[in-house]
Formats: structure tokens, C-alpha cells, sequence
């Protein structure tokens, strides 16, 4: 009887530490990564995969089409962790490699407008880079946004 109790809670303790393992392993990587991701320049025109924010503190970022003057709205939707936040910024990468960066708002709505490439010359149907990084209270910075946006032509021009 004894032996069959020990084996009890000898298998008790691996399932419990094989648990813990999955959890701490699953929280340790979400931590690395938005501090990697953060600190990645905006170099290149090659999207990267965003972080995604725990359930209780994420907030949403929209990054809008560009239109035909070259101009790209990023707005801030808000969310469950929107009292936490503590700086947005904007990352624009345009086609010929140049960068502007810019802070977005942390109200609800609020709005920046980024200067893309409008798409005149050699440079005409390429796409800019933008990136988000959000930055909380305890100093965590996740990547909530890395998208690509190609220029569009106003509709009706041609002949």
C-alpha cells in the first residue's frame, strides 16, 4: 500500500512541475520578445511578427491605408490597458530608406498622421514601413503593429 501512495505522489509532483514548466517557459518567451522586437531598428522593409499583450493590459493600434497624397493615419483604439500605457511611438520606414518617428496619443481616438511616399517617379506602387511600439507603466515595450503600405493612385487618372 505504501508503495503504491509513493508512486501516487511521485507522479503528482511530475505532472505539477511538467505544468509550471509550460507556464513559466510560455510567460519568460512574451517577456524576451516585445524587449527584442523594441529594440529592432526600423531599417528595413521586411515586416516582423508582433507581441501579443496579456488579455488584462492589451490595447489596439490601427494603422489606416495610405492615401494619394501619401499620408498614413495611425490611431489609437484604446483597450483593457490603456491606463497602463505610457508612450506610443510611430515608425515610419519609407521606401528610400528614411525614418520619422512619432508619439502617438494614449486617448482613445487620438491620431498622428505619418508622411509616406507618395508614390511620384521611381518610387511610384512601392510600399513604407510603419511600425507601433507601446510602451507600459512598468516599462515593458510590445510591437503592436508592423504592417506595410503601398501607395494608392487616385481613382479615374490615366488617359
Amino acid at each position: 500500500m505504501k508503495a503504491s501512495a509513493f508512486i501516487a505522489v511521485i507522479f503528482l509532483i511530475c505532472c505539477a512541475v511538467a505544468i509550471a514548466g509550460c507556464t513559466s517557459s510560455q510567460s519568460s518567451s512574451s517577456g524576451s520578445t516585445p524587449s527584442a522586437s523594441g529594440t529592432t531598428p526600423a531599417s528595413s522593409l521586411t515586416t516582423s511578427p508582433t507581441d501579443a499583450m496579456p488579455a488584462n493590459i492589451a490595447v489596439t493600434v490601427t494603422v489606416g491605408e495610405k492615401d494619394y497624397l501619401g499620408n498614413i493615419p495611425v490611431t489609437f483604439d484604446g483597450g483593457a490597458g490603456q491606463v497602463n500605457v505610457n508612450k506610443i511611438t510611430v515608425v515610419l520606414t519609407r521606401v528610400d530608406g528614411s525614418t520619422d518617428t512619432e508619439s502617438l496619443g494614449s486617448d482613445k481616438g487620438d491620431v498622428v498622421n505619418m508622411a509616406g511616399t507618395r508614390g511620384s517617379g521611381s518610387l511610384s506602387g512601392q510600399s513604407d514601413r510603419v511600425q507601433v511600439f507601446v510602451t507600459m507603466n512598468n516599462g515593458q515595450t510590445y510591437t503592436v503593429a508592423d504592417v506595410l503600405r503601398e501607395y494608392r493612385s487616385r481613382s479615374g487618372t490615366g488617359a
